[in-house]
């Protein structure tokens, strides 16, 4: 991929360097300074979308895992995609250019979408002006099995937007309540990536605006290094103002089983059987996910209340007895034509797994409500005060052949002797074949064809969230001790030593791709990749 590319890639390292020094020079004071004096005279076109009164700065700094305040000089609240073109052309041609992050609902946990004395892009400001406008940020064409959405919008909206064509798409998150660029800008991942891959899969055409102020519209076909960058590139090539997602036919309705187990290796074996099963749609499941039950944790949690209230203490006796348990937790989608069959199929998968007798559980909820499953925890979670807390979370994605050691590590030894582990810890498998390297995002370099995702989805209090990053620290380390060769989702790296061994024999076609389409380094500055400070 090297050859499409004018310069070697020492030379683009030095590039960056210089830049990178010029452009830190007098350090917070002169990021200060170096916003253009134009954006705040009355009489710039983009005057009126600059906002900086002390509440919406105070928002702009923070982030869902409240860890991270990084202060912008200003918000940038578009109401067209030209008010964003003109912004990062304006900075791109300025003697000394500004930062400038998109942000979507600043769900990142580290001050991914932050911009220290730069300016913030607040998309959510063009997201109210096209949904009051007849919804142009969601265009379904039917005929084509697909739909145009902007970048701004959430995927909730997309999927009751192509719900009134009986269509929707295939690949999604836990959580419906994000931006489609902020989740595209890292992948998408969640219980269906193991049968229809992460988000960015799903993805025919985008139209970004670029580093240089380039309003782009790429695709495999055209412009495909923007495309493949842009796609997991954790927002440093360009700003997502539009995507085309292919669509397929709407389920109505799903049947959603949760099983226990005890042994992890059961577990596991259990969970690669399912998602390596063969077939036709009707013979495959459409959702498999994991996560750990834990003496110290509530039996249901913020995410999802499943288990019956008479089965809580049973549950509760095994997980003491345990220490820890192991839910597997699979969904299988049908319509009214698919319906008189879907318990037999049911039943058919589930033959032959180990799980514990007795402890067998199933729902039969709409499509929406499985998809929104989160919505309701959400909104308990906020009437009580415990949404805008510190969320410390750790995400990585573990290769197959050092899952066992990682149980046995982590959370039968760390998780186990700290104690404080009360969140949801999900674990579930993903089927490499389903992911496209030329994408940006990375997974294991392992040959292993499975690799799984593990997340501890922390919520904590003011005065103690160090107690869990020190966890999730210690749970590094581990895995750097052992030889386990992981790679964090929704990375967080400070030094650009890291960022290298992050994206490995990526590194080189990251670098090359920022040189082509964000020379100056403007984008996304909270990813810390090539900026310090």
């Amino acid at each position: 991929m090297a050859e499409n590319y004018p310069f070697p890639t020492y030379f683009i390292l030095l590039i960056i360097t210089i830049t990178r020094l010029i452009s830190t020079v007098g350090k917070t004071e002169q990021w200060k300074s170096s916003l253009p004096i134009e954006l705040s005279k009355p009489n710039n076109i983009l005057f009126k979308n600059v906002i900086n009164d002390p509440k919406t700065i105070e928002i702009a700094s923070s982030d869902y895992g409240n860890l991270v305040h990084e202060f912008p000089a200003a918000v940038f609240r578009p109401t067209t995609v030209n008010d964003i073109v003109s912004l990062v052309k304006l900075s791109f041609n300025s003697s000394v250019p500004f930062r400038i992050a998109a942000r979507g609902q600043g769900h990142s946990t580290c001050g991914q979408a932050m911009a220290r004395d730069g300016v913030v892009v607040d998309m959510k400001g063009l997201r109210e002006i096209n949904n009051n406008n007849n919804n142009v940020g969601i265009k379904v064409f039917k005929e084509g099995n697909y739909v145009d959405v902007g970048g701004e919008q959430l995927w909730i909206d997309v999927l009751y937007g192509t719900l009134e064509y009986g269509l929707a798409p295939v690949s999604w998150t836990d959580y419906l309540y994000l931006t489609v660029g902020g989740t595209l800008s890292n992948a998408g991942i969640s219980g269906q990536t193991f049968r229809y891959g992460p988000q960015i899969t799903s993805v025919h055409q985008m139209d970004v605006v670029t580093g240089k102020g380039e309003f782009v519209t790429c695709s495999k076909q055209k412009n495909s290094e923007l495309f493949h960058g842009v796609l997991g590139g954790l927002g440093q090539f360009g700003i997502i103002t539009r995507a085309r997602i292919a669509l397929e036919p709407a389920p109505k309705r799903v049947k959603w089983v949760r099983l226990l187990y005890s042994d992890f290796s059961i577990f596991t074996k259990d969970q690669e059987r399912l998602i390596s099963m063969k077939g036709s749609k009707n013979s495959s499941l459409d959702y498999l996910e994991g996560m750990l039950l834990m003496h110290q944790g509530p039996i249901n949690n913020w995410r999802s209340s499943f288990f019956p209230l008479a089965d809580h203490q049973r549950i509760i006796s095994l997980v003491t007895q345990h220490r820890v348990l192991y839910c597997l937790e699979i969904a299988k989608y049908y319509d009214d034509q698919s319906e008189i069959n879907v318990n037999k199929e049911i039943q058919v998968l589930l033959q032959g797994l180990n799980h514990i007798p007795g402890f067998y559980y199933e729902k039969n909820v709409s499509f929406v409500e499985f998809l929104n499953r989160v919505r309701s925890g959400e909104l308990k979670l906020q009437s009580q005060g415990l949404w805008d807390v510190p969320h410390p979370w750790l995400n990585l994605f573990i290769p197959k052949s050092r899952i066992l050691d990682f149980n046995s590590g982590v959370f039968k030894k760390i998780i186990y002797k700290r104690n404080i582990t009360t969140g949801p810890v999900l674990v579930y498998p993903m089927n490499r074949n389903k992911w496209d390297n030329k994408m940006s995002a990375r997974i294991p370099d392992e040959e292993d064809e499975i690799f799984y995702a593990v997340g501890f989805l922390h919520s904590s209090g003011f005065d103690n969230w160090k107690e869990f990053d020190a966890q999730n620290r210690e749970i590094l380390q581990f895995c750097n001790d052992v030889g386990i060769k992981y790679k964090l989702y929704l990375p967080h790296y400070r030094t650009q030593e890291d960022w290298t061994n992050h994206f490995g024999p990526k590194w080189t076609t990251f670098l090359q791709r920022k040189f082509q389409f964000d020379p100056r380094m403007i984008l996304s500055p909270g990813q810390r990749i090539f900026n310090n400070n």
